[in-house]
């Protein structure tokens, strides 16, 4: 089993070319949306309102195969609205309830059988629920793989040096982390994204992604860096594109046999030519994303049935 732990939300996608629509979305909702559509079992571990968005998150969740272990609650489902520019790039706004107080007591059952545990983005950032979050990563550390991605939102979370100080938390516990460039050029605006990469490897992780839009993504692991390319694509719209690489990428690493605690060290001696082959994997996965509207992500048989 796969578990994500994270925000779920409603994106509301506005823009001068097209009526508004909305989406079932969040960064670690479409991770694990993303895994079970490359048919890995998948469980969500977040909150959402007992209100009509609250309702469409289930429904999205329940046709995607995803496990959603929590039911809904008295507060609002968060919303994101998404602003295009015209050459379809997002910013976004945010209405935001994050916490997750019976998350301890259900840990266990969560973690059983847990092979990978997924975190990031502004469930790892924002209070009270980020102490929640990181509790269980800390729980799962012995059990499962565990990943994470930074998924910086400088509107909500404004402070850099509290944002890097809770990153640099779950980096350390981190086996893979992945994070844009943009990201990384935030947190530490005095070094390049690649060395800010390089440094997070130092820390303990097996595996660090840097993705860069067009310029396709970059990883380093202990065998050394791996330049990969962005396939060529029609862009709608970015949302959801960097969360179809992480779970193209995490699903790559299962297919490769690299998950659980007792695989780590395989882990660790993941080589360039694997490193290679899991991202253009997950570059695929981000291309067929941007080429249609919201955080859709593709299909195993989209991808291919292998790596």
């Amino acid at each position: 089993m796969l578990t994500v732990i994270g925000e779920t939300l409603i994106d509301e996608v506005l823009s001068d070319t097209a009526s508004p629509r909305a989406h079932v979305g969040g960064s670690p909702m479409n991770v694990a949306v993303g895994l079970a559509r490359l048919g890995h079992p998948a469980q969500f571990v977040g909150r959402f309102g007992n209100d009509a968005y609250g309702r469409m998150i289930q429904q999205h969740l329940r046709d995607n195969s995803v496990l959603s272990p929590f039911r809904p609650d008295a507060h609002p489902t968060s919303v994101a609205t998404a602003r295009l520019d015209p050459a379809g790039g997002a910013s976004y706004e945010f209405q935001l309830v994050w916490d997750l107080p019976e998350l301890q007591e259900h840990a266990t059952d969560l973690l059983n059988g847990t092979t990978l545990l997924h975190a990031g983005s502004i469930a790892a950032m924002l209070t009270p629920g980020a102490a929640e979050v990181l509790k269980l990563v800390e729980q799962a550390h012995p059990l499962a793989t565990i990943s994470y991605d930074p998924n910086c939102r400088p509107t909500i979370i404004r402070d850099a040096d509290f944002a890097r100080t809770a990153a640099e938390r779950f980096v350390a516990l981190a086996d893979v982390v992945k994070a844009s460039d943009e990201d990384l050029e935030w947190l530490y605006p005095e070094r390049s994204a690649l060395d800010s990469a390089r440094a997070w490897l130092t820390q303990g992780c097996s595996l660090v992604v840097v993705t860069r839009g067009s310029k396709g993504p970059w990883g380093v692991c202990a065998a050394g860096e791996v330049d990969g390319k962005a396939p060529a694509t029609s862009v709608v719209d970015t949302v959801g594109a960097g969360d179809s690489f992480m779970a193209a990428l995490l699903g790559a690493l299962v297919d490769l046999e690299l998950d659980g605690a007792h695989r780590r060290e395989e882990l660790r001696r993941i080589t360039q030519e694997q490193l290679t082959t899991v991202l253009a994997y997950a570059a695929r996965a981000a291309a067929v994303t941007v080429s249609r509207a919201g955080a859709n992500p593709p299909t195993r048989s989209e991808l291919g049935e292998h790596l």
